[in-house]
């Protein structure tokens, strides 16, 4: 256990001690876990006051250096002494306790039995699964499971967007529903911060928030994926949706539990695809730039495509070491890219550091799930408090999500005011088989036009009277 860099990368925030190729609490901890673990009438751990001081004194067995806050006594005991009633706390300590002390006591052993097996999987292609800290632009997985696999790709330069003849993908409107109740097992957008969770375990409760909130497995990536370069998306596969809300921000409400429906795979996961993906913040006249449209395309791309269409772009993208490559041209940064996968529920060939190709197995039920491409089920990304245009980014998602070959593309509304045209601009695009060129250099012209003071006009109300004069031969 002590030569391993990936233990060592998260031991220091793990109250456990390491020993040659044991994982152990310190007896004191184990005596006082033991004691709990049997529950309040034997170790007579029955109220907030009583909890606190046993917390505080496995705290100090473990020798942890950060304190306690100044009043987390005072918050113990107000919360299980006098807000929650008598027998929601005597079922607390009686029952939800012991089972966390039950819990704790298996957790090296738990540790140690990951570290060992983690490995055996993909082991003998040369990746390390177990669970570390990854740095930024470290191309890795976590493994909270047994199928996970690394995407390394790199970006398309300006022109593979204003050269690409792919149609534009499906693309459906709905004014009033929300990206989770969608029902065909699409690739759910998460609104993201650039580190993952954003402020779900501290303060705000916008739309990544309130994901996090409702399927809270989602949280454990937050421990080990780092901040997201822009050339960098998380998916996340499997995580379970325990309870309904109601409002939003300040307004947001428990509205009670929610059973999760969704079918299985043959992994036992439920299918349910999350992929993060951050957006400019608050990019004001700055996101009309074409250096900003890329970045925002290039985005949402890196967190569209799938592994199994990655061959179709090995030719257009330029590979070196771990896939390093311009992100815009005529700049001198370079940076590379890699897609980090949690429970990636999708297959085929992965292209290794050292360029070889390897081949792994396919994940899905037994029907062939995983086979087809799902479409993407996605919103006002990067708008609200981020204050990006959300005509502009209805449309970057679009391309992108054509461009990565999704077969469709669920927009949700919200109801706001500014996409109340969408799905009248997106049909008429549609019928006239508009392809990914099309688009892209009708949004590139347009935003040319806003940056440089030519319009003030909205994306779509620009658009409308262009749809039938402009020639887009002249944008091609």
């Amino acid at each position: 256990m002590e030569s391993r860099d990936d233990l060592k990368s998260i031991l220091a925030y793990l109250p456990v001690l390491v020993r040659s190729t044991n994982l152990f609490w310190p007896s004191k901890v184990v005596e006082a876990l033991k004691e709990m673990a049997q529950g309040p009438d034997h170790s007579r751990v029955n109220s907030g006051e009583v909890l606190f001081v046993a917390i505080r004194d496995m705290r100090s067995s473990l020798s942890l250096l950060q304190p306690l806050a100044p009043f987390a006594s005072e918050g113990y005991a107000l919360f299980f002494d006098e807000l929650i009633s008598r027998a929601e706390a005597a079922e607390w300590f009686g029952e939800v306790l012991p089972a966390l002390a039950n819990l704790l006591l298996q957790l090296p052993a738990l540790l140690e039995s990951h570290y060992q097996n983690a490995d055996d999987i993909l082991g003998k292609y040369g990746f390390k699964t177990g669970l570390r800290l990854l740095g930024s632009q470290e191309a890795g997985m976590v493994f909270l499971s047994e199928d996970r696999h690394p995407l390394f790709t790199s970006y398309p330069e300006a022109d593979f967007w204003s050269k690409s003849v792919l149609p534009l993908c499906t693309f459906e409107v709905h004014s009033v529903g929300f990206i989770e109740d969608q029902s065909t097992d699409a690739l759910e957008v998460d609104f993201a911060n650039k580190y993952i969770g954003g402020g779900a375990l501290h303060r705000g409760c916008l739309q990544e928030e309130i994901r996090f909130m409702i399927n809270p497995e989602l949280i454990a990536g937050m421990l080990f994926l780092p901040s997201m370069a822009d050339n960098e998306a998380i998916e996340v596969v499997g995580a379970e949706r325990f309870c309904d809300y109601k409002g939003y921000a300040s307004s947001f409400r428990f509205a009670g539990d929610h059973a999760d429906k969704r079918h299985f795979d043959s992994f036992g996961r439920r299918v349910t695809r999350i992929v993060a993906i951050d957006a400019l913040c608050s990019p004001g006249m700055k996101q009309y730039a074409l250096k900003y449209l890329l970045r925002e395309t290039i985005k949402a791309f890196c967190g569209f495509i799938d592994q199994s269409t990655y061959c179709q772009y090995k030719g257009l993208f330029q590979v070196k070491g771990l896939h390093e490559a311009h992100l815009y041209p005529d700049e001198n940064d370079q940076t590379s890219r890699n897609h980090l996968e949690l429970n990636e529920a999708s297959s085929t060939t992965v292209e290794t550091n050292q360029g070889a190709s390897v081949s792994l197995p396919a994940l899905g039920n037994s029907e062939g799930e995983g086979k087809d491409l799902p479409g993407i089920a996605t919103g006002n990304w990067g708008c609200g408090a981020f204050g990006g245009d959300p005509e502009l980014k209805a449309i970057i998602q679009w391309l992108a999500a054509s461009q990565a070959s999704r077969p469709f593309v669920l927009y949700y509304t919200f109801g706001i005011d500014a996409l109340q045209n969408l799905d009248q601009i997106t049909q008429w695009i549609l019928s006239h088989e508009w392809t990914v060129r099309d688009l892209w250099n009708m949004m590139v012209e347009y935003s040319s036009q806003r940056l440089n003071g030519r319009t003030n006009l909205g994306f779509f109300a620009w658009l409308l009277p262009s749809l039938t004069s402009h020639n887009l031969s002249n944008t091609n």
